[in-house]
């Protein structure tokens, strides 16, 4: 990832997400598999080795929502030779640090389970955890963004196991 978009989930994630303009800008697009569009409230960030002159024909002139839209990610993953995959929502807190409020347990033979074998397509340095009672499965691991991502597959109510990643990172981070 770039620095300049680590900064800019950073800077989201802290509570100053870029402005509210309708501006659609066009980055270098991150190191690894993943190129990304990225929505925030009437401001779209494409993250991806595009001509930033070739996306602005593409998108409709205050038609906001035209970035995310389907006929917009299905050119893009032409061009890029490849093909759009789900929309994912990132939701960011920081780190608590201490002992989450359920057991995890380092995943042991979880390679036929879907959430991890999606994460082996998309990680580096993939750590994954079971929660007790056969909760759920979080996931953990370099890539895109580069600040650790967790990903989680929950039958607790309340997202216990998803909050389990931030018990596991220091407080503030």
């Amino acid at each position: 990832m770039t620095e300049r978009l680590l900064r800019l989930l950073l800077d989201a994630a802290g509570g100053a997400p870029p402005p509210a303009d309708g501006v659609v800008e066009v980055w270098a697009a991150p190191t690894g598999p993943v190129d990304a569009v990225l929505a925030f409230t009437a401001h779209h960030v494409v993250a991806a080795a595009v001509d930033p002159d070739l996306v602005a024909a593409r998108l409709p002139d205050g038609d906001l929502s035209a970035p995310m839209g389907p006929a917009f990610l299905g050119w893009l993953g032409d061009r890029l030779g490849s093909r759009p995959g789900s929309l994912d929502v990132v939701l960011a807190a920081g780190g608590l640090g201490g002992s989450p409020p359920l057991e995890l347990t380092p995943g042991v033979d979880l390679d036929r389970h879907e959430r991890v074998a999606r994460a082996l397509r998309y990680r580096s340095d993939l750590q994954v955890w079971t929660a007790e009672g056969d909760a759920g499965v979080l996931c953990s691991g370099g890539g895109w963004p580069a600040a650790a991502r967790w990903r989680s597959r929950s039958t607790r109510p309340g997202a216990t196991v998803a909050s389990g990643g931030r018990w596991r990172r220091p407080p503030g981070t």
